[in-house]
């Protein structure tokens, strides 16, 4: 199964080496960095020292501009708020939220082909918005008094418990057979998808562009919870193709009445 750590906007460039360790330690190597505060961070000294010779993770690890390019594959979305929001997707302990995707009795197909850890900048943390794509929002039970984590300390948890489910799910193999199992939508497709639909939507009138309260993050997370695959995201693009179409159809003929 991939599994991949996102740090978004990261400030810091021994965190970056310190992550690829953590990582290498406890086995993954997919790492991607969002518009770091550093552009060339994969090779300055300071992250290739604090990598401690996870040189190999630093070399495969890629720089992206957005948060959308850095999902790209991705079925499963955790962010990683410490803090919780009045909005958004369910808040939940890495352990049992692990548990639960990896449950025994669910079918060998139900588990995401892709799972991305999303990591915000370590001065002020993840954005509203990028919370918002995610299907949970994973909170590390610390002391209730000082809760502060470091990032690369926050990484080395993650991956330890996603670790240790995927062992007592899948054993030493951690690889899903495929078979006939669905093509589950990324991220990139399900957010190309939403985009069609916030057009469409106020094509038809539904949505205001200029009042949109919390619309389209709600749908965000109806469709995070369908888990929706490829063919359907086809569906509701011709859905939201058809309600722009009649729309238009019907201005037309207003017009010409």
């Amino acid at each position: 199964m991939q599994t991949r750590f996102v740090l978004i906007e990261s400030s810091h460039a021994g965190n970056v080496g310190a992550v690829a360790r953590a990582m290498k330690v406890m086995g993954f190597d997919d790492l991607v960095l969002v518009a770091p505060r550093w552009p060339d961070v994969l090779t300055r000294a300071e992250t290739v020292e604090r990598a401690s010779g996870a040189t190999d993770v630093l070399e495969k690890a890629r720089v992206v501009s957005t948060v959308e390019e850095a999902l790209s594959g991705c079925t499963h979305l955790c962010a990683t708020a410490m803090t919780p929001r009045d909005f958004g997707p369910p808040t939940r302990s890495p352990r049992a939220h692990f548990q639960g995707l990896l449950a025994p009795e669910r079918r060998i197909d139900e588990p995401p082909e892709g799972i991305a850890f999303l990591f915000g900048s370590e001065r002020y943390g993840m954005k509203n918005e990028d919370v918002y794509r995610c299907h949970v929002a994973l909170s590390i039970p610390t002391n209730p008094d000082y809760g502060s984590l470091n990032l690369a300390a926050a990484v080395q948890l993650i991956a330890y418990d996603w670790r240790q489910a995927l062992f007592a799910r899948f054993g030493d193999s951690w690889a899903l057979p495929m078979g006939s199992a669905p093509k589950y939508a990324d991220a990139a497709q399900i957010a190309g998808m939403l985009v069609h639909w916030e057009t469409s939507l106020a094509d038809i009138g539904f949505l205001d562009p200029a009042a949109p309260k919390k619309l389209m993050p709600r749908l965000t997370q109806l469709f995070n919870r369908a888990e929706l695959t490829q063919e359907e995201i086809h569906i509701l693009r011709g859905i939201a193709k058809a309600m722009s179409e009649s729309a238009a159809n019907a201005k037309r003929a207003k017009s010409a009445g």
